[in-house]
């Protein structure tokens, strides 16, 4: 069973369910050992559980509170205890659950589909999966509405998603039906072999039309931004710029990590926010009405997980973004919109 993606953010984690209703007497399946690898040396046991197994943080709490979890040496456990390199936990997963959530009719674009992947177009202002301020019409939900069949994942049937796009964002997603794809993939990740890219519309110009920002990214002091720190995680982005006019620059960009808010915080870091980011360019005029990023992730490839071919994906750039180029140029030429 693969490490989950090294580029995941701790608010990537699936939110699926709280498991508040005790289930210890459950039968568990036989013990996962899980070897403490060097990135997780020095964080807390629930964490390196949720990554290494692909849960939430907050049923790997109930899985160290409920005794399934059992170290190597006797001492006593919980949540936050830190961990060193090369401690082995046994972990025991209960027998497979159905995900707790009611399927809801919540549309977006299929791009392909067949027994182990579905390559979904995601609209904007759809939020992935279940979490604080979004229980219903999350693309999760959606999921299990338009395709019921879901394998078992970590213990859980489930869609598979192994990446996302902030709700803001439109574009293409890749999800998972069973666990063997989800495995498959998982690894494409985190080995960096799964090739994304996006089209933007930033604000200004940069100083160099085509570059690489290599600049570490990490949570910014008020806890809900990204912002660029000596201490994050290393991020990498390539992007050249297509087109400018008017104070405003459409690009293309490939990214090498996956970051929360790479691409918005790098390319404020040169100066050049984008269009539509309240967050990171609140004194921004905003041709959007609501939350809209000037972001769209235009191509996906990756290795089938079955036959380990690759596959390449593209999606049209949606008609909000097309709108918001015509509005823009109309206005910067003097001429009246309407």
């Amino acid at each position: 069973m693969p490490t989950p993606s090294s580029t995941w953010e701790d608010n990537d984690l699936e939110y699926w369910s709280d498991f508040t209703e005790a289930r210890a007497n459950i039968p568990a399946s036989v013990p996962y050992i899980m070897t403490v690898a060097s990135e997780y040396a020095g964080h807390r046991l629930d964490y390196a559980i949720s990554r290494e197994l692909g849960i939430s943080r907050n049923y790997a709490q109930f899985l160290i509170k409920n005794g399934l979890v059992a170290p190597d040496r006797e001492v006593r456990i919980k949540p936050s205890v830190k961990i060193a390199q090369g401690e082995r936990y046994a972990i025991k997963l209960p027998t497979p659950e159905t995900l707790e959530l009611e399927p809801e009719d919540v549309s977006f674009g299929v791009v392909h589909s067949d027994d182990d992947i579905i390559v979904i177009d995601k609209p904007a202002r759809l939020v992935v999966h279940p979490g604080p301020g979004h229980y219903r019409g999350t693309l999760v939900h959606g999921l299990l509405y338009h395709f019921p069949k879901f394998g078992e994942i970590k213990g859980v049937i489930r869609p598979g998603i192994v990446h996302r796009l902030d709700a803001t964002t439109s574009g293409l997603m890749v999800v998972a039906r069973n666990g063997f794809a989800m495995e498959k993939l998982y690894a494409q990740f985190k080995s960096r072999t799964v090739e994304k890219t996006y089209i933007f519309l930033c604000h200004e110009v940069p100083k160099d039309r085509k570059a690489r920002i290599d600049a570490p990214i990490g949570r910014a002091i008020d806890g809900k931004k990204m912002t660029l720190r000596e201490d994050g995680r290393n991020a990498v982005t390539d992007y050249e710029i297509l087109w400018s006019d008017s104070g405003f620059s459409l690009g293309r960009c490939v990214i090498h990590t996956g970051r929360t808010h790479q691409i918005r915080v790098h390319m404020k870091s040169v100066g050049c926010p984008l269009v539509g980011d309240t967050m990171y360019a609140p004194s921004r005029e905003t041709p959007f009405s609501d939350s809209r990023v000037f972001l769209h992730a235009w191509k996906l490839s990756f290795a089938h997980p079955r036959n380990g071919e690759r596959v390449c994906f593209r999606s049209f750039i949606p008609q909000d973004l097309i709108s918001c180029l015509d509005l823009l140029r109309t206005r910067a030429r003097g001429m009246d919109p309407k």
